[in-house]
């Protein structure tokens, strides 16, 4: 199995998980994962990281600056299909409809350059066919409302 974290299970984990950890052996253990690529963490996901709260997440978590520990996104790129689900399943519909198709097209390219994109096209990219390895993304998302995005967060 492949895990895939996002930057708020980051924050989370730094936040909540780490003050608690005298002794290093969480921060080690996860260390290990992402470097032996159990845990994976994106390029994308660094960079927010690094915009989030000043960038507290990479200096409690030093070691995900180091690019052997991050896989790129630069070739992720969407299909047909995945276009058609981020129109109607992960679009909201009216605030679509308040934007003309300029403004909307950008915020589409923006949404596509996004971490949450990426993690979605990493575990699309990287299904077996078999279903026998299957790729988990860790989120924490909260339940409120979306800042009036046009894209869903993630579930």
């Amino acid at each position: 199995m492949k895990v895939v974290v996002d930057t708020s299970s980051l924050m989370a984990l730094v936040r909540y998980y780490l003050p608690f950890d005298n002794d290093n052996s969480l921060k080690d253990f996860f260390k290990k994962k992402v470097e032996n690529k159990e845990i994976i963490v994106l390029d994308k996901v660094v960079i927010e990281s690094k915009r989030t709260a000043k960038g507290f997440i990479v200096k409690n978590l030093e070691f995900l600056e180091e690019k052997k520990n991050q896989v790129k996104t630069e070739l992720l790129l969407p299909d047909a299909s995945f276009l058609r689900d981020l129109e109607n399943r992960l679009c909201y519909v009216a605030r679509k409809n308040t934007l003309n198709a300029v403004e909307f097209d950008n915020r589409k390219q923006n949404y596509l350059e996004s971490a949450d994109a990426k993690l979605l096209l990493f575990c699309i990219e990287n299904k077996d066919p078999l279903n026998l390895e299957k790729s988990l993304i860790v989120t924490e998302e909260t339940k409120t409302d979306n800042d009036l995005k046009v894209f869903k967060k993630l579930p």
